[in-house]
């Protein structure tokens, strides 16, 4: 076999010496040997593709799929006969998204997350499902299902592109329902929609208000959801995303003080779910809501409120067990920095005077932040404190 030299190689391909030299390095030109101290390259050999722009390729590829099973599931449905949108959709991917979306809304969270690992080999698909996955253990509890989404989608946002820009909201998803918005994406807290694509953009407004009532900024949490409502959904029709805005319309105007507004957003994204039975949304909303949401279901739908109030108890306490996982994990996003910092004097029974002396603060100071730290955390003191910190 005749051979060429490193430098040879380097005109041949038209890169540098040091590059062609590299590549036999990593083992990526076949049949390249090394005589002492230079390389030897057989002599018809071709350049090595860079992986790079195969891997670009590919994420190009899955925007353009992922981009076309949105658009066929993004459909607004029936206002009187939801499941006739499944008489639409042709392709059975988008047909089962639908029903996995029902399934949730219903309450099934386990039939969602079977949808979702029926899917194989296909990333449009698996992206798409993901944000209804996501939203299913949290409501399931399910943790570890959670963590091997969480993986699958942060190497989506390697690439970069639309599919991150998709991943992120999936991910975002479980970062404001968990209460930890320091998890969100950066252009999601600063409402910097520039580079979310128009079919992204609903949703991402939605999770947007529901960052907003992370953080406590209920005007302008109520100013993005009114916003949003007036983007999409033609006359007699609806989608979940929708309802979900209503809600937050409704919890908005409740944190303000403007109980009749809240009272009639909730009651709109009731008389549009409660009659298919898409009952998971209230009983994710019922405390946000005080006794608001308990008074609307009894008067206008007193079929459903037992149902609603025991899906709240299960959802709830599943939540909790999801929360205290998902905090315990990300605890130093939870919390600021002068929050663990005390978080962590309190947790080793370090008396409050001293640590008061050591931050240069009062007493009754610490003793606020400490409220606000069981406040963030769910609990109720320092022995399940103790738990978190250490």
């Amino acid at each position: 076999m005749e051979y060429i030299t490193v430098g040879e190689a380097a005109a041949k391909w038209n890169i540098s010496l040091r590059r062609v030299q590299k590549l036999c390095e990593q083992e990526r030109i076949l049949g390249a040997r090394k005589l002492g101290r230079a390389w030897m390259l057989p002599a018809g050999t071709e350049k090595p593709t860079d992986p790079r722009r195969g891997k670009k390729c590919a994420q190009n590829t899955l925007s353009s799929e992922l981009a076309h099973v949105v658009s066929m599931t993004n459909a607004p449905m029936p206002m009187h006969n939801a499941e006739a949108i499944l008489d639409t959709v042709k392709e059975d991917c988008a047909r089962l998204q639908y029903e996995a979306e029902f399934a949730y809304f219903r309450g099934d969270f386990q039939q969602s997350m079977d949808y979702f690992h029926s899917i194989k080999g296909n990333d449009a698909v698996k992206l798409r499902a993901s944000i209804v996955a996501v939203a299913a253990v949290i409501s399931l509890g399910d943790y570890h299902t959670y963590m091997e989404i969480e993986a699958y989608l942060k190497d989506k946002i390697i690439g970069g592109g639309d599919v991150a820009v998709f991943a992120e909201l999936s991910l975002a998803a479980a970062s404001v329902s968990c209460i930890v918005p320091n998890l969100a994406p950066e252009w999601l807290r600063e409402g910097n929609f520039d580079d979310v694509p128009m079919q992204f953009r609903y949703y991402a407004l939605y999770l947007r208000a529901k960052y907003l009532q992370c953080i406590g900024k209920y005007e302008a949490m109520l100013s993005v959801a009114q916003t949003a409502l007036t983007l999409d959904e033609p006359e007699n029709t609806f989608t979940f995303t929708g309802i979900y805005l209503r809600l937050c319309c409704a919890t908005a105007c409740h944190a303000l003080e403007q109980e009749d507004k809240a009272k009639r957003f909730l009651l709109e994204a009731m008389g549009i779910a409660l009659p298919h039975g898409f009952i998971t949304p209230f009983a994710e909303n019922l405390t946000a809501l005080g006794g608001l949401m308990e008074k609307c279901i009894l008067k206008e739908f007193p079929n459903q409120y037992d149902v609603i109030i025991r899906q709240w108890m299960r959802t709830f306490q599943n939540w909790i067990i999801f929360h205290n996982h998902f905090t315990k994990d990300n605890l130093t996003l939870v919390l600021s920095l002068r929050e663990y910092h005390i978080a962590q004097m309190v947790a080793r029974r370090i008396p409050y005077a001293k640590i008061a002396e050591q931050q240069c603060i009062s007493v009754g100071r610490v003793k606020n932040i400490m409220l606000e730290v069981y406040e963030k955390l769910f609990i109720s003191g320092r022995e399940e404190l103790v738990k978190y910190v250490f």
